[in-house]
């Protein structure tokens, strides 16, 4: 036989009775070309013919086999017939044990994922389907929202532009008759805690259309495609149950300029689809796409043109009209003592809390409700809300403070109380404190004006005015300490723009540059090394002007900066009437009261007003608890 023939990779047991022939099964066996492979080889007997022996071995293909056989049987001068074969198979169990375990890993990852929970909380595929990841994240707001636009104050702009959107859905014929078209989108920028989401919870309680809410960052995966599938998925939805309301919540997850260092093409990929979902072939104009961001100025051009987000709504800091509306809201639940009328002490923490945005007023009244509960008393009173009010401000109060310590604070606060005391432009002055309250040992407040345009003599005597306290222990203590750290920044910082910003300097003349911010990469100055030598030299002609103008007026009222120090090391803390006590009336006019910083507006209270065209907007509203939503036009 010609061993190179055989093939004995499958493993077929081959009996054997003629033991005249058996030399020839054990030199196809135990050949030099097959020893590596052959696995057992033996003699046995059948069991009808007990004295005929056999010999099994394992072969590959019975053809070539039986070929290779035949070829020897010849070479030998046998007759085929006296050889007798007989063929069975046997399973291949190793093959079997080496896949099992990854069919049991796959059967398993089958079970789990039919057995795990769903999105709605039932059985079924649900969130551990690997397909569902492409699914949209975005919420159909069906059920009652605790949240009206009675509870949105100090924003009135903003709802009235907002009502706009929602009135065109529900009264389509009233703008369409015109030939008006409802633009497609807005988006509502504005600082932390203005009150962006709150306006869109109460559209999705009020509105009585479909409201969809989805977050930017939920576009956002580690696999490719996920987010254009995720954002293809979502405007779907909103197609389906047009007419409908779609907020996008920080948007600037997805929708931040293209070509910067830090895009990728996945998110770039997702900008690109909700551009052509917003307007493309496929949109719709009964979807209105509402968004949210802190950060409009990082927003992509072309997401910000007209016929995607056609309407820019800025919501700014509400003024002190706006904190009093505020304040009656998150009044209005709380248990407050008998003596207290709610629209008088509206005004008066509306006075106390300029540049608070309406997250900081819901702070406040919370605060004070806790501080209350703190003390077991059974009503909430203004001495509750003036401490939380500090309590925001400053941070937890601290009682440590060595006595060295607490006299170079006592007279570091007085300097700065005696010299805002007696400069025309600083701000009128609320009380001030030696008490450590978080990072700082102690402050002065005062009440700044809601004032947009500042002069020059405004910006210097308040430089004069924060550098009241260094001047006080340079004077008193004769040494110098860290406490001023952050006033002189302020000063530096102040100086500084008036001469590159504002154009406030005659050497430098009327001229702007723009001051690198903190956060930002410096690649080049925007000016000249000469230009930028003026510029150093300027500002510190400017804060040692102020400094010595500031010294003098220390040394002028010495003694009663030693006067408000010593009240201070006594009390911690004096109010407005201990310095008119001490220093006498401040021999300028102020405003601090509600009325006061009101006075020459057209109203006391804030314009609710809606225009003609909206007064109707909410006049067929369907109660949504008894009534499902409808998805015709025209509701």
């Amino acid at each position: 036989y010609k061993p190179h023939l055989l093939n004995l990779k499958r493993k077929t047991v081959l009996y054997i009775y003629k033991p005249q022939v058996l030399e020839i099964w054990e030199e196809m066996a135990y050949g030099r070309n097959y020893r590596f492979i052959v696995q057992k080889l033996q003699y046995s007997f059948y069991v009808v013919c007990m004295f005929q022996s056999y010999l099994w071995f394992n072969i590959g293909s019975v053809e070539s086999f039986e070929h290779n056989l035949e070829v020897a049987q010849q070479e030998m001068g046998l007759d085929p017939p006296q050889v007798s074969v007989f063929y069975t198979t046997e399973s291949d169990w190793t093959f079997l044990f080496s896949v099992l375990p990854t069919l049991l890993l796959v059967g398993f990852l089958i079970f789990s994922m039919r057995q795990g929970p769903s999105i709605g909380g039932h059985g079924g595929w649900g969130q551990a389907n690997p397909f569902s990841m492409i699914e949209s994240k975005a919420k159909l707001i069906k059920e009652n929202i605790n949240v009206c636009f009675k509870d949105v104050a100090g924003c009135e702009e903003a709802k009235s532009e907002i009502l706009e959107f929602v009135n065109f859905l529900k009264n389509p014929h009233q703008y369409q008759d015109l030939g008006a078209k409802i633009p497609k989108g807005a988006v509502l920028s504005g600082p932390p805690g203005i009150g962006k989401t709150l306006l869109a919870k109460a559209i999705a309680g009020e509105a009585n259309v479909p409201f969809i809410t989805v977050s930017g960052s939920e576009f956002q995966e580690i696999f490719v495609g996920v987010g254009p599938a995720r954002m293809r998925d979502t405007f779907a939805t909103a197609r389906k149950n047009a007419p409908c309301i779609l907020f996008i919540d920080e948007i600037d997850a997805v929708g931040r300029k293209r070509g910067n260092c830090s895009n990728h093409s996945e998110q770039e990929n997702t900008l690109n689809q909700l551009l052509v979902e917003m307007d493309g072939f496929n949109s719709s104009n009964n979807v209105v796409v509402l968004a949210g961001t802190n950060r409009a100025d990082i927003l992509d051009p072309a997401l910000m043109r007209p016929g995607r987000f056609d309407r820019h709504i800025y919501i700014g800091p509400p003024d002190i009209k706006g904190r009093a509306s505020i304040f009656k809201v998150h009044l209005r639940p709380l248990k407050l003592d008998s003596s207290i009328e709610v629209d008088a002490l509206a005004r008066k923490l509306a006075a106390l809390t300029p540049g608070f945005t309406g997250a900081d007023i819901a702070n406040v009244c919370n605060e004070a409700a806790l501080i209350a509960a703190r003390h077991l008393n059974q009503h909430v009173s203004s001495y509750h809300f003036e401490q939380a009010i500090e309590r925001i401000i400053g941070g937890l109060e601290e009682k440590t403070l060595q006595l060295l310590e607490k006299t170079t604070v006592a007279y570091h606060e007085a300097g700065h109380a005696v010299v805002g005391w007696f400069l025309e432009h600083v701000d009128p002055l609320l009380k001030v404190s030696i008490v450590p309250r978080g990072k700082a040992v102690g402050y002065a407040q005062y009440l700044p004006k809601e004032q947009y345009l500042l002069t020059r003599e405004q910006l210097f005597d308040r430089m004069c005015m924060m550098l009241g306290g260094r001047v006080a222990e340079q004077v008193f203590l004769h040494r110098v300490t860290t406490g001023a750290q952050d006033n002189l920044r302020k000063v530096t910082q102040s100086a500084y723009e008036q001469v590159v910003e504002f154009g406030m300097n005659e050497a430098m003349g009327p001229v702007s540059f723009d001051l690198p911010r903190q956060g930002n990469i410096i690649i080049e100055k925007p000016f000249s090394e000469p230009t930028a030598q003026l510029i150093d030299q300027e500002v510190r002609l400017l804060i040692d002007a102020a400094f010595q103008r500031t010294l003098e007026l220390v040394t002028d009222k010495k003694e009663m900066v030693e006067k408000v120090a010593k009240r201070l090391l006594e009390k911690g803390i004096i109010d407005k009437a201990d310095m008119v006590e001490l220093l006498g009336p401040r021999p300028f006019q102020e405003k601090s009261s509600y009325e006061e910083l009101v006075e020459g507006l057209q109203d006391f209270e804030e314009d609710t007003s809606l225009p003609a065209g909206l007064k109707n907007w909410n006049k067929n509203r369907i109660d949504k608890t008894s009534q499902p939503f409808k998805n015709e036009a025209g509701w």
